[in-house]
């Protein structure tokens, strides 16, 4: 659907991160190869997915977890409230001469920046903020800060260790304003605006966890309520599921999680000719796993082609 082939890997991973020519590089071999891609075609929008399935033998559904987590608080609506994705994907295109510049309130410069969410993306939205000339940023997360490790080895192989880590963009946060930008245990509460609609604080509260009967419990720690400056928010808190269009156009079965219900091991939907694979079937994940499953539908479109 964009001007651009690669998915998330050329517009949602900074430059940074990963050299585009990469990308550019695997592009050019696949169509040497013989595969043709076709830019700005969303499919379900300007393009019609019925005529697609009824046109060839058999259809892939690769359109991953675009779907992402919002946060529905008193002055959401407010201007400089943003998806990560979208901030991300300015950036990039800039960087990248696709555009010729950012627009304002896509633009870091000189704000405020309030990035809510850890993980990749969280940390993606502040080395990009930092390179744009961002005033101050502060990282929220609502789960405490993971114990740092003091001995070698993971006690909880194989499962992945739950401990402190320092990703690129803590670092070099820390290196330019003098200490690490996130703030866990941060629940938030409200966005306050000024009479033009546009966004200037954040109120927040902090919060305790406790196990009971099992389970996590949450709840807000009194008298710690704080507001925060704020001119520009950045929503990194994940996604739930692949943007409905396609599956709700075909009929497709969807899972509880609200993924395209396909069985791991042969990826065939409830429609027999279309497979889906990556995160719209089995849930926000990595790239290896986008590598695993393309080329584990692509035996299996394989086998089912054969047999018909």
């Amino acid at each position: 659907k964009d001007d651009q082939v690669g998915g998330l890997l050329m517009y949602g991973v900074p430059n940074m991160k990963l050299d585009k020519n990469t990308i550019k590089r695997r592009v050019l071999i696949m169509e040497e190869e013989g595969v043709k891609f076709i830019t700005n075609a969303s499919v379900g929008e300007n393009v019609d997915i019925h005529d697609i399935v009824e046109r060839f033998d058999a259809v892939v559904i690769s359109i991953g977890a675009g779907n992402p987590r919002d946060l529905n608080i008193p002055g959401r609506n407010l201007n400089g409230i943003h998806f990560a994705l979208p901030f991300l994907t300015h950036a990039t295109k800039f960087l990248m001469g696709t555009q010729q510049s950012i627009p304002d309130v896509y633009l870091a410069k000189e704000k405020n920046v309030i990035v809510i969410g850890g993980g990749d993306t969280g940390t993606d939205c502040t080395s990009t903020s930092l390179r744009q000339g961002c005033k101050t940023l502060v990282n929220f997360e609502l789960t405490p800060q993971p114990p740092i490790p003091t001995e070698k080895g993971n006690k909880q192989w194989p499962e992945r260790a739950n401990i402190f880590r320092v990703d690129y963009g803590h670092e070099e946060i820390a290196t330019k304003f003098g200490s690490d930008p996130r703030s866990y245990c941060i629940s938030s509460k409200e966005f306050v605006g000024d009479e033009n609609g546009n966004v200037t604080a954040i109120k927040t509260v902090e919060v305790e966890w406790k196990r009971a009967d099992g389970r996590w419990i949450m709840n807000e720690v009194a008298g710690t309520e704080k507001v925060w400056p704020c001119d520009m928010a950045l929503l990194a808190m994940g996604y739930l599921g692949p943007v409905q269009k396609i599956a709700q156009q075909l009929n497709l079965k969807m899972d509880a999680r609200s993924n395209i219900e396909a069985v791991s091991g042969n990826y065939q939907s409830s429609l027999p000719k279309v497979f889906a694979a990556g995160d719209c079937r089995r849930g926000q994940s990595l790239v290896v796993w986008a590598i695993k499953e393309g080329r584990g539908v692509a035996e299996e479109v394989n086998q089912f082609l054969q047999k018909q």
